[in-house]
């Protein structure tokens, strides 16, 4: 069987508010992810900016090399540019490897490219300059299949033309938040069909699938089809071979 764990990213992404836990209660949730993670081989852990910190000490501190990440203008990606920059400088500062931008995608909906295209810019700049990864969640739940092939070309262009090609396995584009609402009972994350949209027009660009990977066949056929990550909240169950239960 393929070895799934390291293309996992181990997502917790709940505020102590939207959970309704405490702080303290919200870290230690987050200190379990990590050690999962430490345990078991899985590749990163994906968290708010507000435990970057104490996450990354607690991973140092045990000598593993799991990744730490987290999530810039989550998680409906209208921030502007400078809160943005603000978000994802502190991250860096406080130890975040890879940081998962949500793209202003309502920006790109009402035909504001030029919008889209200076926070892509500016912000994995900062990454690169930093030597983290950067990766834009591009909501495909809020987009059609058109809009998902435009945009993830538009990146696929701007990372192109903007940075060197040393740099480009360092710009990933992802599918979703994982909490955009969709109606009518419809998918809010990855699909094999926005997926391979996707992966199609991606360019050199890697593609990480978040959202959606139910099962450890799923994510061996996402693996297949060519992602090079996948974001999920059950890491754990799709490493030991169980259907996931939670909602990312």
């Amino acid at each position: 069987m393929m070895n799934i764990a390291q293309y996992l990213d181990s997502t917790y992404l709940k505020t102590p508010e939207q959970s309704g836990l405490s702080k303290e209660e919200t870290l230690k949730i987050n200190e379990k992810l990590a050690q999962e993670a430490i345990d078991n081989g899985i590749f990163a852990v994906m968290i708010r900016p507000d435990y970057v910190a104490p996450i990354k000490k607690y991973i140092q501190d045990r000598n593993s090399d799991v990744v730490v990440g987290t999530v810039i203008g989550f998680h409906e990606g209208t921030y502007n540019i400078d809160e943005k920059l603000t978000e994802a400088g502190k991250a860096i500062s406080d130890g975040a490897d890879e940081l998962d931008f949500v793209i202003n995608y309502t920006a790109y909906l009402k035909g504001n490219l030029d919008i889209v295209k200076e926070e892509f810019v500016q912000c994995t700049r900062l990454c690169l300059q930093h030597h983290k990864i950067a990766k834009w969640i591009i909501e495909i739940a809020a987009l059609n299949d058109e809009q998902i092939a435009d945009l993830t070309q538009h990146i696929s262009h701007w990372a192109e033309e903007n940075f060197s090609e040393g740099d480009v396995a360092s710009i990933f584009v992802k599918s979703s938040t994982g909490f955009y609402q969709t109606k009518d009972g419809k998918p809010n994350g990855a699909t094999f069909e926005g997926i391979q949209i996707m992966l199609n027009n991606a360019g050199k660009l890697p593609v990480k699938a978040a959202g959606g990977v139910r099962t450890p066949e799923d994510a061996e056929r996402m693996i297949n089809l060519g992602v090079k990550r996948i974001g999920t909240s059950s890491a754990l169950a799709l490493i030991k071979n169980e259907s996931a239960s939670g909602t990312y």
